[in-house]
């Protein structure tokens, strides 16, 4: 079958990957010149399947409260006249409470788990390189309240039998020994031994590449415009060069495909909800990570990646704005040295930010849409690097009339009534 693949951030090229080892013949069209150059570009790095978690969760709302009061605050709102940005917002709030919380958790902790073990995998297969480590992910703990916060967590890890330790300041030590220059500063952490890290931008590009070996033609520096539609089919996608077309499309544009699906009368509630990182080079190995750091506090993940580290965090509720604003980086710079003073140099960080498409419950939307041959890969908010894997897998068996491996239960369309 021919397929045309919208978008080649770490989804749209993993979607591509699977679809073409299926047997499929695949081309993907990106409006840049190069896969993951987006969203997928400078993320937090993290492949933290047992930190799969929604953003909607019991007392957020007291929480992001509190947060919008603070100097170094993990959330901010920037409000617009944008009614889509209000809906979605009441939508998470909606999700905020225990059954909500609990259903939402145990399935991103599904996919994310499955989509780990696929990556290992795919590892395994294809010898891909991308400064990946498999020590874990510590989430810090500065407080016992935060420390309390963290058993309803630990009961949905204990319910799909993720490995973790709760560790006190000595254990946290063991795991992360840079953490003994700032002793005192943390009162526990969860370890995560499952976990890994690794660059999405190198693993996008070398996958992108290993899939050209499949057959895989990627047309760059093509805006794809609209989608045809006709008869309850996509008959073909309008692009700057004109019209394309294929059997089936597959819609993984991120925070953009609500705008591309419209048009069609698809409404997923995807919002973009941006996040900044910076990269800075290792000046002493021995104050720097040894794979990431979850920072409760400031919500900011701090990762070793090769001889750098990036600290990623932050989310601002601003539409698709895409401007760098000095107080978040001066956060992201306040956590680092907070943890690893001395780890990196701060004075030579790269800046950068992109738009994550989340879904007001926090789990992306994968397969089939009311269009027989057009399918959706898209809103995977936070965690596009930890299930991109395990996303296309199930895509590409759903698209090919497969039974996928896992269960699909609260993936699909369907969990919003369609």
């Amino acid at each position: 079958m021919k397929i045309i693949v919208l978008g080649s951030g770490v989804v749209g090229t993993t979607s591509a990957y699977f679809l073409a080892k299926a047997g499929h013949e695949v081309t993907v069209i990106e409006r840049q010149g190069g896969a993951a150059l987006e969203t997928s570009f400078a993320n937090a790095g993290e492949v933290s399947s047992g930190m799969a978690a929604p953003w909607a969760a019991p007392g957020v709302p007291m929480k992001a409260l509190r947060w919008l009061a603070m100097r170094h605050s993990p959330l901010v709102i920037r409000p617009s006249f944008d009614p889509r940005m209000w809906r979605w917002l009441l939508q998470m709030l909606g999700n905020c409470n225990p059954a909500s919380y609990a259903v939402n958790k145990s399935r991103m902790v599904r996919l994310a788990e499955y989509s780990r073990d696929s990556l290992i995998a795919l590892r395994k297969e294809t010898g891909i390189a991308y400064d990946h480590r498999s020590k874990g992910t510590l989430q810090v703990f500065r407080n016992p309240r935060q420390l309390d916060e963290a058993q309803d967590d630990i009961a949905v890890l204990k319910r799909y039998g993720v490995p973790y330790a709760l560790l006190d300041p000595a254990g946290c030590e063991v795991a992360e020994p840079a953490l003994a220059r700032v002793r005192g500063k943390i009162v526990g952490g969860l370890h995560l031994p499952g976990d890994e890290t690794g660059d999405c931008f190198k693993f996008t590009q070398a996958l992108a590449q290993m899939a050209v070996g499949k057959g895989v033609v990627f047309r760059n520096n093509v805006e794809i415009r609209r989608l045809v539609a006709e008869g309850g089919a996509i008959t073909a996608v309008e692009t700057s060069q004109g019209e394309l077309r294929a059997d089936a499309f597959v819609m993984a544009m991120g925070s953009y495909s609500p705008l591309m699906l419209a048009p069609l009368g698809i409404r997923i509630p995807v919002y973009p909800v941006k996040g900044y990182s910076i990269t800075l080079p290792i000046i002493d190995a021995a104050s720097a990570p040894e794979s990431t750091i979850m920072e409760e506090t400031y919500k900011v993940g701090i990762t070793r990646l090769g001889d750098r580290i990036r600290v990623g965090g932050t989310a601002e509720i601003a539409g698709y704005d895409l401007r760098l604003h000095a107080s978040r980086r001066a956060t992201l710079v306040h956590a680092v040295t907070e943890l690893f003073p001395g780890g990196g140099d701060v004075d030579k960080a790269t800046f950068w930010c992109g738009l994550r498409p989340m879904t007001p419950d926090g789990t992306p939307v994968i397969g089939p849409t009311p269009y027989r041959n057009l399918y959706l890969n898209t809103g995977h908010g936070t965690l596009g690097w930890t299930m991109s894997c395990g996303s296309a897998r199930v895509l590409a068996d759903l698209v090919s009339g497969r039974a996928p491996d896992i269960d699909t239960e609260g993936l699909l369309m369907t969990r919003y009534g369609r």
